[in-house]
C-alpha cells in the first residue's frame, strides 16, 4: 500500500512537468478547460516510486483524477470522505483507478502532505471522473456534500454497485 500510495503521488508530480502544447482555452467559471462528454486528453503520469501510467492504458477503468495541493484547505476538507467514501470501498475493484495528483509542487512536499494527510489512495481539488471509454462523464471543484454524493452515486453506477 505504501508504494501504491509513492506511485500515485510521483504520478501527481508528473502530471505537472509534462510539455503541453501551446493552445488558447479559455476556461470556464469553475475553471476547467475541458467539458463533461469530451474524451479526456491523454497524459503519462510519473509515480512516487518512478513508475510511469498513461491514462490511455487505463482505458476500460472508471478512473477518477483528484487535483489537490498541499497548501489547499479545501483539498484537506474533502480527502478523508474520498479516503473513507470512495477509496476505501473501491480500491480492490479491478475496474477503478483513483489517482491524486499535486502540481506545481516538489516530490518532497507531496509525500509530506500525504502523510499529514493519512490517506492512503494515490494523491490530487478539483476530482474529474473518466468512464470506461475515456470519456469525461463528471467534473466537481472544492468540496460540497451533496455533489460529493452524486460522485460517490456515479462511481457506484458506473461499477455497477449500489
Amino acid at each position: 500500500m505504501k508504494k501504491f500510495m509513492s506511485l500515485m503521488l510521483l504520478v501527481c508530480a508528473c502530471l505537472l512537468s509534462q510539455p503541453v502544447k501551446a493552445q488558447q482555452v479559455t476556461p470556464d467559471n469553475a475553471g476547467y478547460i475541458v467539458k463533461v462528454g469530451d474524451m479526456a486528453p491523454d497524459f503519462e503520469m510519473e509515480l512516487t516510486d518512478g513508475q510511469k501510467v498513461k491514462l490511455s492504458d487505463l482505458r476500460g477503468k472508471v478512473v477518477m483524477l483528484q487535483f489537490t495541493a498541499s497548501w489547499c484547505g479545501v483539498c484537506r476538507k474533502e480527502m478523508p470522505f474520498i479516503e473513507k467514501d470512495i477509496w476505501l470501498k473501491h480500491k480492490d475493484n479491478k475496474a477503478f483507478a483513483l489517482f491524486g495528483v499535486d502540481r506545481d509542487e516538489p516530490l518532497e512536499t507531496v509525500v509530506a502532505f500525504a502523510k499529514r494527510t493519512g490517506v492512503t489512495y494515490p494523491l490530487a481539488t478539483r476530482n474529474v471522473l473518466i468512464d470506461k471509454t475515456g470519456k469525461i462523464v463528471m467534473l466537481t471543484r472544492l468540496y460540497n456534500e451533496e455533489e460529493f454524493s452524486s460522485l460517490c452515486k456515479k462511481i457506484d453506477e458506473m461499477l455497477g454497485e449500489k
